[in-house]
């Protein structure tokens, strides 16, 4: 091959590996056909990047042509070891005539075993980029094929060292934010089993290690799940132990309180919408179920969903698919589903508020989890549980005597375990010493506002008669005197409870009992209604 036919040779070899960088979408894939460029057009073979890793401080194959993984990880050299260590320590590059005369040069990789015993020369130059020592670009050249110049395909060499090394560090910048987000990955999903995982739940109660039993158990499974207790008892916790100890773990776990989100938006919200399906649909919109898509959807207060709504949930359980709203594709859907009631839905179904026929859909395993008041023997280490991190919140060192502790033993929680934790917050932050007394306990309880809780569930206020639950506290006994047993309030508080009981039956009767409607009427949250019905003996259904 004559001077021209070889500057030709090389221009068009470095034309087409310009266009290789610009053009490929993964850094990957551009520097492997490189690496092939380099063999086939300018016969410099077995083509190898080798990177320094900081981590171990050593040159390692990243990526290399007519190599095997295996012999990939085998190519590896410390800072200064052999021909290509030598040549990242100095920043130099270096020839070797020969290799089988060059006691330096390892063949560590073992590439070159199967090779016959032509004369074989190697070349190897660094990969600097801004004065930063990146790594190695190598290559062989069998001097039985041509009359080669090694000097000028040191030349040639360096000028794609040069030409890649850019592309290099973007991959090497990629590969480490990648690895990054990887190991961050990993960290979250281990920090949120430890979290959610029923083993580790505060709780060594009886009632307690047959949930922990029934959760492992129905994880492994993709059935429907119903779950159901009182308001704070933990029922958002059992739905995501339950999603994070299943195969359905590292794919999306969806929640959406059916109580917080108004009836004309539930809809949307769950199944999507299309563009102009109604007004303000100015784009269209995945709904829930569709984000759950090879995950776990959990419905909280599911027992609030309108009629309407219960329908097309009923289709998505039976049909394993959704209708978005003005569209008319059906989208198949694998989600697996885990409700949460606070609600008797056989009582409501007895009421006509709630599909028979969803209520088995849903109910298929069932879980109950027990109020704290009938696992009293868990409340001791909730306190513990709850102490230590707010203790850590707010840099004290509390501490519960037994006298209080007896009392914590002795309530009742009608707040569960959520009251049982805004208490030991409350008691942390206003405790006077670094003991909590009865006396911090009687103080805490006193400020309970009124309005938000059922009846005697607050301490009494300035001028109002105490709850019977605030004698409890105290170990007290009622002292009211017998002629006034019965009577209703009187003055000015009476008027207002009269009038707020007279407005909330006026609003039940209106909206045919459904709570959700009728308490968006009066600018309250559903359990709050529910707990002013039962301060006020109203009916839960139509009179």
């Amino acid at each position: 091959m004559n001077h021209e036919q070889k500057i030709i040779r090389e221009l068009t070899a470095f034309f087409e590996i310009s266009r290789e960088l610009a053009s490929s979408p993964d850094l990957d894939s551009a520097l492997n056909h490189i690496l092939g460029i380099m063999d086939t057009q300018l016969n410099l073979h077995r083509g190898a990047i080798l990177l320094l890793k900081g981590d171990t401080n050593e040159l390692m194959t990243e990526l290399a042509f007519g190599m095997s993984e295996e012999e990939k990880k085998k190519g590896r050299f410390k800072i200064g070891e052999g021909i290509t260590g030598t040549v990242l320590s100095t920043g130099l590059p270096i020839i070797v005539p020969d290799i089988d005369a060059e006691p330096r040069f390892l063949n560590r990789s073992g590439a070159r075993k199967g090779v016959s015993r032509r004369k074989m020369a190697f070349i190897a130059v660094p990969l600097i980029f801004q004065g930063m020592k990146l790594g190695v670009l190598s290559a062989d050249c069998d001097l039985s094929e041509e009359e080669r110049d090694l000097e000028e395909d040191k030349r040639v060499l360096s000028i794609i060292g040069s030409t890649i090394v850019q592309a290099v560090l973007l991959r090497q910048k990629f590969s480490e934010e990648n690895q990054r987000l990887i190991d961050e990955t990993h960290r979250l999903e281990h920090a949120l089993k430890d979290r959610y995982a029923i083993d580790g739940w505060i709780g060594r109660s009886k009632v307690m290690n047959q949930i922990a039993e029934s959760v492992h158990q129905v994880a492994a499974s993709r059935a429907t799940v119903l779950i159901q207790g009182e308001s704070g008892t933990g029922k958002e916790v059992v739905g995501k132990a339950i999603h994070f100890l299943s195969p359905r773990a590292k794919k999306p776990f969806v929640q959406i309180n059916c109580a917080a989100i108004p009836e004309t938006l539930l809809e949307s919200q769950l199944f999507g919408h299309e563009k102009g399906a109604f007004t303000g649909a100015h784009i269209a919109r995945p709904g829930k179920f569709e984000a759950a898509d090879s995950g776990t959807i959990f419905l909280d207060e599911v027992g609030e969903i309108s009629p309407s709504v219960q329908v097309k949930l009923l289709r998505v359980l039976q049909e394993r698919s959704v209708e978005r709203i003005g569209g008319n594709r059906v989208i198949p859907v694998d989600v697996r589903i885990i409700a949460a009631t606070n609600r008797n839905l056989e009582e409501m179904i007895r009421r006509n508020q709630f599909r028979e026929d969803l209520y088995y859909r849903l109910n298929v395993v069932p879980l109950f989890l027990p109020p704290l008041r009938q696992r009293k023997e868990d409340i001791p280490l909730l306190v513990g549980h709850f102490l230590e991190r707010f203790n850590r919140d707010n840099a004290r060192t509390v501490t519960v005597d037994p006298g209080a502790m007896e009392l914590l033993v002795a309530y009742d929680w009608p707040g569960n375990v959520r009251e049982l934790e805004n208490m030991m917050e409350r008691l942390v932050v206003m405790a006077h010493g670094s003991i909590i007394t009865r006396k911090d306990l009687d103080r805490a309880i006193t400020l309970y506002p009124r309005p938000e809780m059922p009846e005697g569930g607050r301490a009494g206020m300035a001028g109002l008669e105490e709850p019977t639950e605030m004698r409890r506290w105290r170990g007290e006994e009622l002292r009211r005197p017998a002629s006034q047993a019965g009577e209703k309030e009187e003055g000015l508080i009476g008027a207002v409870s009269t009038l707020e009981k007279e407005q909330i039956e006026a609003v039940l009767r209106r909206y045919g009992y459904v709570k959700t409607r009728a308490a968006r009427a009066l600018g309250i949250t559903p359990r709050q209604l529910r707990y002013r019905m039962m301060k006020y003996g109203i009916e839960d259904e139509i009179p």
